[in-house]
């Protein structure tokens, strides 16, 4: 695979992403349902800020654009933004979920299974061609998958679920291709408010008083939302999904090591050889 702007721009984001846990598991006190309501309100009223103060001409393009779309156009762009909205609301929930009540490396077998998922839905849905080499890294990833999910059928289960949501959105945003990605990431941070909103006066907690929430917020909305996101969209201007998908092991591979060295959680040896499988999985995929 040639690297390229669109190639670094997809690993940045996933790198980025590996090291989430570092902020979010001091907030381990804190309901999953009430980080995951701070965080897509805050993402959603700094993303409006910066667009309509810094970018409000761009915005003003973008909107003139659709207005000159057909019918069926609009209907695609607006019925592709609402489903990524959703999707990332219910992946960003039950991932948070993971982290903080089941364990790391619970959350980290969702992203094993994610690359595999959207790289064959990819084939079948948006007609990607894979070559010999990208098969046989999907192969590889199989099995370690299947040897890591071993004796853990449960597991494997809620980690799909995360896994087929986060992979549904990445096919979704292959397709939504006409506008600004910012603007675009925008309007889904915008649909996911609003779908939150109702929930928020019944279901969140006490307002949070520590310093260290606000903080720890900032930097999970700035660092590990908006930009990774965006890096994100605008690798899929110029990768396949399944290219994407792939570099999405990118992720879990950190949260492996972080696991292991940081948070100090047990490792066994077939997770040790699942994790290498993947290593290899990644070099096979690229080589195509």
């Amino acid at each position: 695979m040639r690297i390229n702007k669109y190639y670094l721009a997809a690993f940045s984001a996933f790198v980025i992403w590996g090291f989430f846990s570092l902020a979010l598991k001091p907030l381990h006190d804190y309901p999953s349902l009430d980080i995951l309501f701070y965080r897509v309100f805050y993402a959603t009223g700094l993303l409006v800020f910066l667009n309509f103060i810094f970018r409000n001409r761009l915005v003003r393009a973008n909107i003139q654009v659709f207005r000159e779309l057909s019918i069926t156009d609009k209907t695609r762009f607006l019925t592709l933004t609402i489903l990524g909205g959703f999707l990332l609301v219910f992946n960003w929930f039950l991932f948070m979920y993971a982290v903080n009540h089941v364990s790391l490396q619970s959350a980290s077998f969702a992203y094993l299974i994610c690359p595999i998922i959207t790289t064959v839905l990819a084939f079948f849905i948006l007609k990607e061609r894979l070559g010999w080499w990208q098969w046989t890294a999907v192969g590889l990833c199989i099995l370690s998958c299947g040897i890591l999910s071993y004796g853990d059928l449960h597991g494997l289960v809620y980690s799909l679920v995360i896994a087929v949501s986060f992979a549904l959105y990445l096919i979704s945003q292959r397709k939504n291709d006409r506008f600004d990605k910012f603007i675009v990431l925008m309007v889904q941070m915008v649909i996911a408010s609003l779908v939150l909103l109702p929930f928020f006066p019944t279901y969140s907690g006490p307002t949070p008083t520590a310093s260290l929430f606000y903080i720890l917020m900032g930097v999970i909305v700035v660092v590990f939302t908006i930009v990774p996101l965006f890096l994100n969209l605008y690798a899929l201007k110029g990768m396949n999904s399944s290219a994407v998908g792939i570099l999405m092991y990118t992720n879990p591979l950190i949260h492996f090591f972080l696991a292991l060295f940081y948070f100090h959680e047990s490792i066994n040896l077939a997770q040790i050889v699942s994790y290498g499988l993947i290593a290899v999985s990644i070099g096979v995929f690229n080589r195509g």
